[in-house]
């Protein structure tokens, strides 16, 4: 099955960043012959791949060794990981360096919906024919699960490699769901009555759950409504409301809260001021770290039918010259290699990218997370946000929305929908 993706057309930052250690702008010079459009099948002389992302702490730790050992069986291939501190920082300094291609790395770390335009320009290496190939291509290699691969295509052509995938879960105190006989919820309703139950049952001290992304629950609720997040979409139609009106009420009645100035609710949640939450899979690290000592903690699917994906994918950039493209091909493959999926999933929390590897004993039996146990029956209908310009604007846009109703429950929640559907179309239409 397909899944429309998301993206868009992404406007160069006004001040130009610095560009040392750009990368690629190496004495064998840039693509000038057009022989890089042939796909090499052997990368005989020493290359360099370089490779911008934005992974800090144990992700960088666990990418470097990736790269190591990709390194030492592939010991002409240089690959030189740039550190760009962080997701904000990154995606800047891919928009600075569009208009000057030479100065672009091999690779990057990206979300689809930054490089739309690049891809329209045809700035991007069309993965597929390097898949296919007959001596370099994927082969007998286990395929990439099949929602999370069409999710790194940018209008269906396949640009990407997905790289640090994850889905929401919920998170929940174990021990206050044993003091309070609540049962982990399986459907939105259920959760709603979870979190109702435990905020009367705790004299109100105890606030029942919540979101921690405000765009993530509106896209996943529609989707779950049988509506995708489009230009035509209107926040007062009924399904729109109805989902709001979910959430809101619960804030207005004490048992649901927003995150609000924490951020994130794993937080409260590490303090018992708040029961559950639902958020990345990828924040369970910090929920294990937080909570020791203190309570059980435990992790379910996101009681819902779909759940989004999310995550970066790695591209490729068509200014490498033929080796610096093959060579980073088979490093996106060896990315993508069951052993190294373990690794990194392991290492960092994020989902793996195989179904052989979310369906093992060495991943699901994990001794220091808990999501791996559940994640097979989290990631049974994964969706991605369509595939249109201006969706990430838009998207972002749909957060300061919610956050606007959900600061203030007493609104009129229709009337604020209403007054903010200009600003939406505007998002849309820049």
């Amino acid at each position: 099955m397909k899944f429309k993706k998301w993206a868009t057309a992404m406007l160069a930052t006004a001040s130009v960043l610095t560009l040392a250690a750009c990368g690629n702008s190496k004495d064998s010079g840039k693509k000038s012959d057009g022989d890089s459009d042939k796909i090499v099948t052997e990368v005989k002389k020493d290359t360099t791949v370089t490779f911008w992302h934005a992974m800090n702490g144990v992700q960088e730790e666990a990418l470097t060794k990736i790269a190591d050992d990709f390194m030492k069986e592939n010991s002409n291939i240089k690959i030189e990981l740039q550190n760009q501190s962080s997701y904000s920082d990154l995606q800047a300094k891919i928009n600075s360096t569009l208009p000057s291609p030479d100065d672009l790395p091999t690779i990057s770390q990206a979300y689809p919906g930054w490089l739309y335009g690049a891809a329209k320009d045809n700035m991007l290496v069309d993965l597929t024919p390097y898949m296919e190939d007959e001596t370099i291509g994927w082969g007998d290699q286990e395929k990439i699960k099949d929602s999370l691969l069409a999710g790194a295509e940018i209008e269906g052509t396949q640009y990407g490699i997905p790289f640090n995938k994850s889905t929401e879960v919920l998170v929940y105190n174990k021990d206050m769901f044993d003091e309070y006989g609540v049962e982990v919820p399986t459907t939105m309703e259920e959760y709603k009555e979870a979190c109702k139950t435990i905020w009367e049952k705790s004299n109100h001290t105890v606030v029942g759950g919540g979101f921690d992304s405000l765009n993530n629950y509106y896209a996943i609720g529609m989707e779950n409504k049988g509506v995708e997040l489009t230009k035509d979409l209107k926040l007062t139609d009924k399904d729109s409301v109805d989902l709001v009106n979910y959430y809101n009420e619960g804030i207005k009645e004490g048992y649901f809260r927003i995150a609000g100035s924490d951020k994130y609710l794993s937080g409260p949640f590490a303090n018992s001021q708040v029961a559950t939450f639902i958020g990345s899979m990828a924040g369970e690290g910090y929920v294990a770290k937080d909570t020791e000592g203190k309570f059980e903690y435990g992790v379910a699917p996101r009681p819902d039918k779909k759940n989004i994906q999310q995550g970066t994918d790695v591209y490729m950039f068509d200014s490498a010259t033929g080796d610096e493209k093959t060579a980073a091909f088979l490093f996106m493959k060896y990315l993508a290699t069951p052993d190294v999926q373990l690794y990194w999933a392991n290492q960092t929390g994020y989902m793996p990218i195989l179904d052989s590897v979310i369906d093992s004993d060495d991943y699901k039996n994990s001794e220091t997370i808990k999501t791996p146990a559940i994640l097979e029956d989290a990631t049974k209908d994964l969706f991605a946000i369509p595939v249109v310009e201006n969706a990430d604007p838009a998207y972002n846009e749909i957060r300061t929305i919610m956050e606007k109703v959900f600061s203030d429950p007493s609104q009129d929640v229709k009337k604020v929908l209403e007054d903010s559907q200009a600003q939406l179309d505007a998002a849309w239409n820049q």
